[in-house]
């Protein structure tokens, strides 16, 4: 009874009222906009026309047919959706409440936990993600040493089989602490503290023996038709990450986390990308000769360590950037910042204004995410083929008055109000009636 009683109390928290949006019935041609394409040029005075959520033609002047619906936007600017690179979006609703989180599972090793699964489409942090021109995430899981298979999901959709865009987007594996503490005082020795990080990495290596020696007596087994061997679920998710090097993010912020699991990766042939990357602008050169792509987050923070200068975090992408390290940058996920992913924009304005340039500021969270995440040959840019996933706004991006008005995934348009702005309207109607709209 106590539980049910408390799951009656938190339903509101877990559902916002929007319906998703309907398929694109017909044909629209966007007239005279500013087209940011972030794969090339910004078209001034461009014309975008797209069809069954398709971008069909980029051009000038395009002539509609009568079954197309025209709209004018001369003014505003045409800007791919904004891609967050690893968030809880849909996994999380309130960090403290523990009811609404869905990310973390019991023990330390969890591949076969599939995000998607567990994304809720209606959580209502999603419409007022969505409404900064946020439209595609990643959701991570977060628990445990292997945390397991993060996806990308389009921020619309009556269930998670409607939002998901691609499964698996990645494996994701928290790196072990290699914080020692050397104090006289430390409760653990120094050998104590090496010995457990050295097991937590002999864990992981015969996990991955045990899936190749899993994967090589499967494929023998398949090949005898009268011989079946029994599954083994954590395995077995396992196989396209370690056989077929599809990618492993892995968790990693300290220079020595990042050395240790880039050589981690070259002893296994493994494809990976550093999600975190606090200390990635150190050692560019290994990212860059490897070619290891980094998930920034936190742009808008304080440094790690006490002798660096304040602004170091603000600077980290111009300086990988110069580099030529790839990276994109997302949001920290982390407690108490779980679902914050609507600050997106403001962590790319940050990076542009410490010295990394506007247009890659702009790709950092459009087309570079994109890549990073493998879908960006249908989303990231606007280029004819690719999904019609963007939104329109009355000013340039990355700006702080940068307002969505209308926004769309795949041809459809999504409702762009929220809780914030119902708000907005309900009290300025309040003090319109009171006569204090102007005080």
């Amino acid at each position: 009874m106590k539980y049910l009683l408390s799951l009656i109390l938190f339903v509101p928290l877990f559902a916002n009222d929007q319906i998703p949006a309907m398929d694109q019935k017909r044909p629209i041609l966007l007239k005279g906009g500013t087209l940011h394409t972030v794969s090339g040029d910004v078209l001034e005075g461009y014309d975008l026309l797209f069809a069954k959520g398709i971008i069909v033609t980029i051009d000038q002047q395009i002539q509609a047919s009568p079954e197309t619906d025209v709209y004018d936007i001369y003014g505003k600017h045409v800007v791919p959706g904004y891609i967050a690179g690893f968030t809880r979006i849909g996994l999380t609703e309130i960090s403290a409440v523990k009811q609404t989180n869905d990310h973390s599972e019991i023990g330390e090793i969890n591949p076969n936990v599939r995000a998607n699964v567990s994304y809720n489409p209606d959580s209502d942090l999603i419409p007022v993600t969505r409404s900064n021109g946020i439209l595609l995430v990643n959701s991570a899981p977060a628990s445990g040493r292997i945390s397991g298979q993060s996806s990308v999901m389009m921020l619309d959709g009556w269930t998670w089989e409607d939002a998901t865009m691609k499964h698996p987007a990645a494996l994701n594996l928290n790196w072990p602490s290699m914080h020692f503490n050397f104090r006289k005082d430390a409760k653990k020795k120094e050998k104590d503290q090496r010995d457990n990080y050295n097991k937590a990495i002999r864990e992981i290596d015969i996990l991955v023996r045990d899936v190749e020696a899993y994967h090589q007596r499967r494929t023998v087994k398949e090949r005898k038709a009268d011989q079946k061997q029994q599954s083994d679920l954590r395995l077995e998710s396992m196989i396209p990450f370690v056989i077929h090097h599809e990618p492993i993010h892995i968790r990693a912020n300290d220079i020595r986390q990042i050395e240790a699991a880039v050589k981690w990766a070259n002893k296994h042939n493994f494809n990976i990308v550093i999600v975190g990357g606090q200390d990635a602008w150190r050692i560019p050169e290994l990212l860059v000769k490897y070619n290891i792509p980094v998930i920034l987050m936190s742009i808008q923070t304080t440094p790690t360590r006490r002798f660096e200068p304040i602004h170091t975090p603000y600077k980290i992408p111009a300086m990988l950037h110069e580099a030529g390290v790839k990276f994109c940058i997302s949001t920290d996920p982390g407690y108490p910042f779980d679902g914050h992913v609507r600050t997106l924009p403001n962590e790319a304005m940050r990076a542009a204004a410490w010295g990394l340039p506007k247009s890659e500021a702009l790709r950092s969270i459009t087309l570079s995410a994109a890549e990073i995440l493998g879908v960006d040959e249908r989303v990231g840019s606007l280029e004819p083929g690719k999904d019609a996933t963007f939104f329109i706004s009355d000013t340039h991006p990355l700006i702080q008055t940068t307002n969505p008005i209308k926004a769309y995934i795949q041809g459809r348009e999504v409702d762009l109000t929220d809780r914030q702005k119902n708000l907005w309207e309900k009290y300025k109607e309040k003090y319109r009636r009171l006569g204090r709209l102007n005080e």
